[in-house]
C-alpha cells in the first residue's frame, strides 16, 4: 500500500512538472508578445497567465492593464485592444452621425469601463493604440517576438544544462561482435559519436543525414570520444578523441526519423537478449566557448530536426502514429523531467525551441499565418477582409484541435 501511494504522489508530481514546464513556456512566450507590443505602443488590455475563471486579477492604476492568473494552468494570452480588426470594420460600416436624426438617435448606455472611471476618479482605459492601428512592420514585430523570447529562453535553459551538467550525446554501450573485413572498421564498446562523415552529431536525426544514401559495406569516418585506459571494475578512466572508419552492416538510403533501429544496426551496435540496440546517452562536458557555441548549434539543431520530421509527414515518409497530441506531450515531459535537473532543463529547452518554430509556421491560427497577412497587407496598402482573416484562423484552430487529438488517439490504438 505505502508502494502504491508513494508511486501515485510520484506519477502526479511527475505530471505537474511537465504541466509547469509547458505553462512556463506559453508564459514566456506571451511575455514576448507583451514586451513588444509595450515598447512599440500597443494598447494591451489584459496579461494572463492560464485560462478560465480568475482567481487573481489586478488592473494597474498607472497603464490601466488588466493582469490576471487563471484557473486552468494550460496557456495564457497577451490581449492587446482590437487585435482581429472586427471593431475597427464595424466602425467603418456605421452610417455617418448625420445619417440619424434626433428621434433615430440610438441609446448609448454607459459601459462598464465609463463607470470605473466615475466611481473611482482613475483613467482605467490601458494606454497605447489598437492593434490594427499600428503599422504592419510594428504589428510584425509583435508577433514573431513570442516565438523569440521562447527560442532565447530556450537557448538560456541549454546553456545552463550544458555548464552546470554537461551535454547528452549519443553513445555505443556495447558494440557488435566484428568478423571478417568488419573487424578493422568497427567501433568499440563506450565510443562517444562526436561527428558522422564530417557532421557534428548531436542528435539522432544528425546521424541520419549523415549518413543518408549510403549503403552496406560503405566506408564512413566517425570522430569519436574512445576509452583508452579502464578502472578494475570496468569503469572509462580515460578517453582520447580519434578518427575511426566504420563500414556500415546495413543499406541506410533514405531511411525516415522513424528508423532508428536501421540506424544502430548499420553501425554495428549490439542487441540484447530482447532485442533492444544498446545505445546509451552519454554526458559530455567542453571548454566554455565550446559550451556557448554548442549551445546555440544544439538548438539550431532542433530546429532543423523539426522541419525534416515535418517534411517527412507531408511526404508520407513518417505516418501520423509517430506523433503525439497534448496527452502523449505531459506523459513524455513527465517521464523525462521526472528525472533529474539535467532532463528537466533538456525538456523545458527541447519544448521551448519546438514552440518557437512551430508557432511561426504558416498555419492559420498561429503567429506565423497572422504574419503573412500582415505582410499581404502592408504589400497591398490594405488588409484583407479582417472577417474572412477571423473565419480563417477559427477554422485553422479547430484542424490544430482536431490533429492534436487524432494524434493521442493513435498513440493509444
Amino acid at each position: 500500500m505505502t508502494q502504491l501511494l508513494a508511486f501515485s504522489w510520484s506519477t502526479v508530481g511527475s505530471v505537474l512538472l511537465s504541466i509547469l514546464i509547458l505553462l512556463l513556456m506559453i508564459t514566456v512566450h506571451e511575455f514576448g508578445h507583451y514586451l513588444v507590443g509595450k515598447l512599440l505602443k500597443f494598447r494591451i488590455n489584459e496579461f494572463s497567465i492560464g485560462f478560465g475563471p480568475a482567481l487573481f486579477k489586478r488592473r494597474s492604476k498607472k497603464t490601466g492593464e488588466l493582469f490576471s492568473v487563471r484557473l486552468i494552468p494550460l496557456g495564457g494570452y497577451c490581449a492587446f485592444d482590437g487585435e482581429d480588426g472586427l471593431d475597427e470594420e464595424q466602425e467603418q460600416a456605421a452610417p455617418p452621425p448625420e445619417a440619424f436624426t434626433e428621434f433615430e438617435a440610438p441609446a448609448s448606455p454607459e459601459n462598464e469601463q465609463e463607470k470605473l472611471i466615475k466611481e473611482a476618479g482613475t483613467q482605467f482605459v490601458p494606454k497605447g493604440e489598437p492593434f490594427t492601428k499600428r503599422p504592419p512592420w510594428a504589428r510584425i514585430c509583435v508577433l514573431v517576438a513570442g516565438a523569440l523570447m521562447n527560442y532565447l529562453f530556450a537557448v538560456l535553459l541549454i546553456i545552463i544544462e550544458f555548464f552546470a551538467c554537461g551535454q547528452t550525446l549519443i553513445a555505443v554501450y556495447e558494440a557488435a561482435p566484428a568478423e571478417g573485413e568488419y573487424a578493422a572498421y568497427s567501433l568499440a564498446d563506450g565510443d562517444i559519436l562526436l561527428e558522422a562523415d564530417g557532421r557534428g552529431v548531436y542528435l539522432t536525426t544528425d546521424l541520419l543525414a549523415a549518413l543518408h544514401g549510403k549503403n552496406k559495406g560503405d566506408l564512413v569516418e566517425f570522430t569519436v570520444s574512445r576509452v583508452t585506459e579502464r578502472t578494475e571494475d570496468g569503469r572509462a578512466a580515460r578517453r582520447e578523441e580519434m578518427i575511426v572508419t566504420v563500414m556500415l552492416r546495413e543499406d541506410v538510403g533514405d531511411a525516415s526519423s522513424a528508423d532508428s533501429a536501421l540506424l544502430w544496426r548499420a553501425i554495428g551496435a549490439a542487441q540484447d537478449e530482447d532485442g533492444n540496440y544498446m545505445m546509451a546517452n552519454a554526458v559530455v562536458k567542453f571548454g566554455f566557448f565550446e559550451t556557448l557555441g554548442r549551445a546555440f548549434t544544439y538548438s539550431f539543431k532542433i530546429a532543423g530536426s523539426i522541419f525534416r520530421v515535418l517534411g517527412e509527414l507531408l511526404t508520407g515518409r513518417l505516418g501520423l502514429d509517430a506523433f503525439g497530441g497534448p496527452i502523449t506531450t505531459i506523459s513524455m515531459t513527465a517521464q523525462v523531467a521526472s528525472q533529474g535537473l539535467r532532463y528537466f532543463l533538456e525538456i523545458a529547452g527541447y519544448i521551448g525551441v519546438n514552440l518557437a518554430v512551430f508557432n511561426l509556421l504558416p498555419i492559420p491560427a498561429l503567429d506565423g499565418s497572422k504574419v503573412v497577412f500582415t505582410a499581404i497587407e502592408w504589400v497591398r496598402g490594405k488588409p484583407i477582409p479582417r472577417r474572412i482573416e477571423a473565419v480563417i484562423h477559427a477554422v485553422g484552430f479547430v484542424l490544430i484541435l482536431g490533429f492534436a487529438v487524432l494524434v493521442d488517439v493513435l498513440q493509444f490504438l
